[in-house]
């Protein structure tokens, strides 16, 4: 596989042999049912999928409430 590595890197893993290539990066968080550091919200550490959702939908509905109360 090969990709070009990016500039910039949002994560904290320095050691990690995927930092800095994002495709090898996505193939190894996708295998683990898990999102890169570079895509999920605040997880309070966890980084699967189906939190990531469950995230999603809590501040989406946070914010509809307070768009409902005319915040």
């Amino acid at each position: 596989m090969s990709c070009a590595n990016v500039k910039e890197c949002a994560c904290p893993k320095k050691s990690c042999p995927n930092h800095g290539v994002c495709c090898r990066c996505v193939v190894k968080h996708r295998t683990t049912d898990s999102l890169p550091y570079c895509l999920f919200l605040d997880n309070e550490g966890d980084k699967s999928v189906r939190n990531y959702y469950r995230k999603r939908k809590s501040d989406s509905k946070t914010k509809n409430e307070e768009a409902f109360a005319g915040k």
